[in-house]
């Protein structure tokens, strides 16, 4: 039978200390709850009475029913002061959470110079705070600050900080790895010998990423005997981060045997990895381990031929299993393997035999040795496939356009776009204004074709980005664009490139147009093509 890990999940409190993140009320209710259909057990919120929103979080997130245990955190009682007169942890009773995580000191070090007062303060201290705390009604998880440490200056005091919080009552004690310097067989080791001194103790593990090994330090002390996890969604928190739960829940439980949430929650790990990243407005690497968007993606041709056969052959595990998806990348790496899996993903018929499969690779890699990518922009590869499989005609196709942007004294730039397309045969001359070029030439592109093609009306730009491919040619430098756009259904990414910015942002404005419009052309029983000017068409 399998043994229980219990997940503790901290992104909420110690994951709002990095650089960078910071959530509203909203923000950790919409949070609490994704991380509660996720399954874990513990959902630590943050410092009642510290701060308006998280007073606000702890009054709202009691009418949610989440099944999680919603958790406050806290110091134990000043020195020299009686708990129950304690405005911390009346605040943490007040608050209404189920339990309470309590920090305090383990390293004499700390003792001495953070709190200045004696070490047999200290542990009264903790005593006093865990049993008040106790006698109130919660459920109390204590964590021993700078635990490993402390245990490596002076052993005998950092376990008997551990045993009067036992004798106070708590039902978890947390071996912090505060500052992340301790190596995985130091971890192993402690641990170890704290299961033989503490046997009846559960034991917990908080870990940090100074070291790069938060992850594989919560792993030893798993192995070692802890039964509770604590850690943050995408590994955020102050410095370096917190161990990584994206990493460690999967690895505990598909490589280690461990039961840690349901296996079908498990499936929407990465979907959760992607939403926490959203709300918190922080990028999340591609190359994350079994949730990022590369996770499971091959570009190499050697791989994909192999991935094509047996998927176990380049992935450690079904990508499905943490909701995520295997990814055929296409590029000047690519070979026929690559362009296969691509067209039947996107399901189009392509035939590897034919003599037009070579002509498309041979193009995908010339124009990637002019800078284009394509594997951040499915949409252009997608139209460059349907142009080879001979699926696309013109519906409308490019005739001109020209930028005016001015600007006065003491006004702001204002930029003009004239476009001129033909449409049925008929020429169509528009001019809008946009709050830079690209934005006035997506106007007037739109504007120009919104009438015939009202389905535009639902389409948006939704993010734009510049990159410089050549910096040592200064200002002269080609630059790649990539244009993201949305309409009520999906999402898409077009890229441009040329020696002129606007030039490469109307290349990627046109193949949004293009790939927005393959809908409406299939009901047309028609395809549409952008002929001659276009640069994906005449490279």
């Amino acid at each position: 039978m399998s043994t229980s890990i219990s997940i503790f999940d901290t992104t909420l409190r110690d994951g709002t200390q990095g650089e960078g993140v910071s959530l509203s009320a909203d923000d950790k209710l919409k949070i609490a709850k994704k991380l509660n259909d996720l399954g874990v057990q513990y959902i630590e919120g943050g410092i009642p009475g510290s701060n308006s929103k998280d007073i606000e979080f702890f009054k709202r997130v009691q009418t949610l029913g989440l099944s999680s245990k919603i958790t406050a955190f806290g110091n134990t009682r000043r020195k020299n002061t009686e708990a129950s007169q304690d405005r911390n942890l009346q605040s943490i009773i007040d608050s209404g959470a189920q339990a309470a995580t309590l920090v305090g000191k383990s390293w004499d070090f700390h003792v001495y110079t953070a709190l200045q007062t004696t070490l047999d303060e200290n542990l009264a201290m903790i005593y006093d705070s865990i049993s008040f705390l106790k006698q109130n009604g919660l459920e109390v998880v204590f964590d021993a600050e700078h635990f490993f440490d402390g245990y490596k200056n002076n052993p005998e005091y950092a376990l008997a900080v551990l045993s009067k919080a036992k004798d106070a009552g708590a039902d978890w004690l947390t071996m912090c790895d505060t500052n992340g310097g301790t190596l995985p067989h130091e971890i192993h080791d402690i641990v170890s010998t704290l299961t033989s001194n503490l046997p009846q103790a559960n034991l917990s593990i908080h870990t940090h990423n100074d070291c790069e090994l938060a992850v594989a330090n919560t792993l030893s002390a798993i192995q070692a005997g802890a039964r509770q996890v604590q850690g943050t969604i995408n590994g955020y928190g102050e410095r370096c981060g917190n161990a990584n739960l994206c990493s460690i829940i999967p690895t505990l439980q598909l490589k280690m045997g461990y039961d840690c949430i349901e296996p079908a929650s498990l499936s929407q790990l990465a979907n959760t990895a992607r939403y926490v990243s959203e709300i918190a407005n922080v990028h999340m690497p591609v190359n994350q381990p079994y949730v990022g968007s590369a996770a499971f993606a091959h570009k190499g041709g050697i791989h994909v031929s192999a991935i094509l056969r047996d998927s176990r052959t380049y992935e450690h595990i079904a990508p499905e299993l943490v909701g995520n998806k295997q990814r055929i990348l296409v590029s000047e790496l690519a070979g026929q393997s690559n362009i296969l899996s691509k067209a039947q993903e996107m399901g189009l018929e392509f035939d590897p035999s034919n003599e037009q499969s070579g002509k498309v690779i041979d193009k995908i890699k010339d124009l990637e040795h002019q800078g284009y990518q394509f594997e951040a922009a499915d949409a252009s590869l997608e139209l460059i496939l349907r142009e080879a499989n001979g699926e696309i005609s013109e519906l409308f196709s490019f005739e001109s356009f020209k930028m005016l942007v001015e600007k006065s004294a003491g006004n702001p730039v204002i930029s003009e776009a004239f476009v001129k397309l033909k449409i049925d045969g008929q020429s169509v001359y528009t001019a809008a204004e946009g709050n830079g070029p690209v934005n006035a030439l997506d106007n007037a592109l739109r504007k120009a074709l919104s009438q015939s093609f009202p389905i535009l009306k639902e389409m948006h730009l939704s993010d734009y980005k510049v990159r410089v491919l050549d910096e040592k040619d200064a200002t002269a430098a080609k630059v790649r664009v990539l244009i993201e756009s949305k309409n009520v259904e999906s999402t898409w990414t077009t890229v441009g490139v040329s020696g002129n910015v606007i030039e490469a942002s109307w290349e990627a404005l046109v193949d949004s147009i293009r790939y927005a419009l393959l809908g409406q052309s299939a009901q047309n029983e028609k395809e549409l093509n952008i002929n001659g000017q276009h640069g994906l068409i005449n490279h």
